[in-house]
């Protein structure tokens, strides 16, 4: 080999080498992975219904990796404090409100926005129960039935099916934060004298038993609250408690529900980790209308949050269109 062939051949060897060097740098810098951001599902649909809106942005608008961690309201809301959760699409502020104060302080958590706020919960019967239903022939069963305090009168009506000699009334779910306010509900005004507190075992199962007793004309009572397919669909009303004071919620329960800030919240470490995803869940606002027109389309074409999120960006672009700038806008319509 001569001395000029093997300068050719050097020189050929470091300019691959060179390219190559360059190569994997420019790649390592134009594709660098970003950090898979993790959503709540404290296990409701409507929760679930934003994290499948607020995900499919995060993914297609912003490029992060999404995942889902399930578990109760404490779980979920705990794993939020301690950063193993980064995004609580619905945080029911109310029903967790010492953690929830104590997680801001602690500098744990941040708010970033109120998803909705024009919600209710608390104790549901069918419309008709009281005010009957002509048009199925239904004749007014409990006319005089207004407040929470009157159940007592009319525990006959809701038979417990396992223990006649007494009524039953429907509870939250177990793991629910709403489930301890509820039975403290149901011993302060009394109920557990003539009434049992029945758990149903999850989400699916209340909505089974609700949408049955309408659709079949029969009596129920117990908790719900909106918004929900359910309140979208049948005709339920909410009975009345005392006016919310501090002093009677403290002191068991004995009010209404407070008004419930319904708030979008973040791990702390969001504002390093995903910047740019927390100034879009600054913008992020609906309301109980919208979510419940999502989840009775759900309810209607019998399928699931993650086509009933599509939907909504489908639908609604005057809505979350507001929340992103143009190019992320459109990177997501490009992605439906």
């Amino acid at each position: 080999m001569n001395k000029s062939f093997r300068q050719l051949l050097f020189a050929v060897c470091l300019i691959a080498l060179s390219l190559t060097v360059i190569g994997c740098g420019s790649s390592g810098e134009g594709e660098q992975q970003k950090e898979t951001l993790v959503f709540a599902d404290a296990g409701w649909d409507s929760i679930r219904f934003h994290n499948d809106v607020a995900g499919f942005i995060v993914e297609n608008g912003f490029g992060y990796p999404t995942d889902v961690i399930p578990g109760s309201t404490p779980a979920t809301f705990t794993g939020l404090r301690n950063g193993d959760i980064d995004i609580y699409m619905e945080a029911w502020k109310q029903n967790i409100i010492d953690a929830y104060q104590e997680g801001i302080e602690k500098g744990e958590i941040i708010e970033l926005s109120v998803n909705f706020d024009d919600n209710a919960q608390g104790f549901y019967v069918p419309t008709f129960v009281i005010e009957g239903d002509p048009s199925r022939g239904i004749e007014p069963m409990a006319p005089d039935l207004e407040y929470v305090e009157d159940l007592p009168e009319y525990w006959e009506l809701f038979k417990d099916p396992e223990q006649p000699s007494k009524g039953r009334v429907l509870g939250s779910i177990p793991g629910w934060a709403a489930d301890e306010i509820m039975h403290q509900k149901y011993e302060t005004y009394g109920l557990d004298e003539t009434y049992n507190y029945f758990r149903p075992g999850s989400d699916t199962a209340l909505a089974a038993a609700i949408s049955t007793a309408c659709e079949e004309g029969k009596p129920f009572v117990g908790y719900y609250w909106e918004p929900t397919w359910i309140s979208g669909k049948y005709d339920i009303t909410l009975l009345k408690e005392a006016e919310y004071s501090d002093e009677k919620w403290n002191n068991g329960k004995a009010c209404e529900f407070p008004g419930t800030d319904v708030t979008v919240m973040v791990n702390s470490s969001m504002t390093e980790k995903a910047p740019e995803v927390v100034e879009f869940l600054k913008n992020y606002e609906t309301s109980s209308k919208l979510t419940a027109e999502a989840l009775a389309f759900m309810q209607d074409n019998d399928t699931g949050t993650e086509d009933a999120a599509k939907w909504f960006l489908q639908e609604r672009e005057d809505v979350w269109t507001k929340w992103v700038s143009e190019e992320v806008a459109q990177k997501v319509k490009e992605s439906l």
